[in-house]
């Protein structure tokens, strides 16, 4: 075993786009793959609990902190291969999610240029299946490359492997804290049309031509106006993006909802058509009819002023302050719809009985 480059009681607040939680008891930067398998060896060895943290911009840290050892993958290399009309390109798990997209916009690559703005690191998005404007990173994945945590040996997952859905994959499921993503490998399509599935951009074009980069500028223009944009001067900056996953319910379930919704609203719930026959709801659209309306404060904690999405740390807020405000939008959301939202950051040092209310 190597050095070790072993800190201990870092901050996760200071690491994380929310801004809240306690420290790390033990903390990791591994620069490349022999230094992960190291850190994996010396938690078994330890007995200690294991998180990969990237960016930090869709979790949210209990104040207590974690009480083992936090990893954070700086693996940010890239490199490129020619397949056909395609260009692979190799990414480490480090690599900033927001560059990659500029880059493949400026190699004129379509398969990301919908997911401009998007903070955090490249490791996080075949977990989450990142997506955004009718676009997910799942479309353009070719395979992940990682190590499997309880013997350190490296495997490649290839595509139809990964299970992605919307905000799902195997490594949300089955594949669950089993695996580091290193690497994550993605097939673009040099020279490809931009996706256009989001009524909003084509908007914000108005009559220019949809070139990759025209698409990209639009989709950061449609984001800082939702304040999704990291920015310093943002009054909105600290939140984990969106706190709550978008229900995707059978058609069924979906009439039920929105019988409910036109007879406490007046109104016609937005719903959309999945690409696996179910239907997909607006989480927004149930938070602001259920009475919690864009810029709505709990004291240090609130709805961001742009997007009721997002939940706020207003500032010196704590993680229970932030958990208690994200149960109190659910069960008024289940009250009035009976639909039960499903939070989207990773929940990191909680006990269960801590995080019940978001999940019963």
């Amino acid at each position: 075993m190597t050095d070790l480059p072993l800190q201990e009681q870092l901050s996760l607040a200071d690491r994380t786009t929310l801004g809240v939680g306690g420290p790390a008891r033990y903390w990791v930067d591994a620069a490349d793959g022999a230094v992960v398998g190291d850190a994996l060896r010396w938690a078994r060895e330890q007995d200690v609990p294991l998180e990969v943290l990237g960016g930090g911009s869709n979790v949210l840290v209990a104040d207590r902190g974690f009480g083992g050892l936090v990893l954070r993958v700086q693996v940010a290399d890239l490199r490129t291969q020619q397949a056909g009309d395609d260009l692979l390109v190799d990414v480490g798990a480090g690599h900033g999610w927001d560059e990659l997209v500029g880059w493949a916009v400026a190699q004129d690559c379509a398969g990301v240029e919908c997911l401009a703005g998007i903070p955090g690191d490249v490791g996080a998005a075949p977990i989450q299946n990142v997506g955004a404007y009718g676009q997910e990173a799942g479309q353009s994945i070719d395979q992940v490359e990682a190590i499997e945590r309880a013997t350190g040996a490296p495997v490649v997952i290839e595509r139809e492997a990964c299970d992605f859905g919307y905000r799902h994959s195997f490594f949300k499921a089955a594949g669950q804290g089993k695996y580091v993503i290193l690497r994550v490998r993605f097939r673009f399509r040099r020279g490809g049309a931009p996706t256009l599935a989001y009524p909003g951009i084509e908007r914000a074009l108005a009559g220019q031509r949809p070139t990759l980069a025209a698409v990209r500028k639009a989709v950061l223009m449609l984001r800082r106006e939702k304040s999704m944009v990291l920015s310093e001067d943002d009054e909105n900056r600290r939140s984990a993006g969106s706190f709550f996953v978008n229900p995707v319910v059978t058609q069924e379930r979906a009439a039920q909802v929105q019988e409910r919704a036109l007879a406490v609203t007046g109104e016609t719930m937005p719903a959309h058509p999945s690409p696996d026959g179910r239907v997909k709801l607006s989480a927004a659209w149930l938070i602001e009819r259920a009475g919690l309306g864009k810029g709505t404060v709990r004291g240090r904690v609130g709805l961001s002023t742009r997007h009721c999405l997002a939940i706020v740390n207003r500032g010196h807020a704590t993680a229970a302050e932030v958990l208690a405000f994200a149960a109190e939008v659910r069960a008024q959301v289940r009250d009035r719809f009976t639909v039960a939202l499903e939070p989207e950051p990773r929940l990191i040092g909680f006990e269960p009985q801590e995080t019940a209310p978001l999940f019963d």
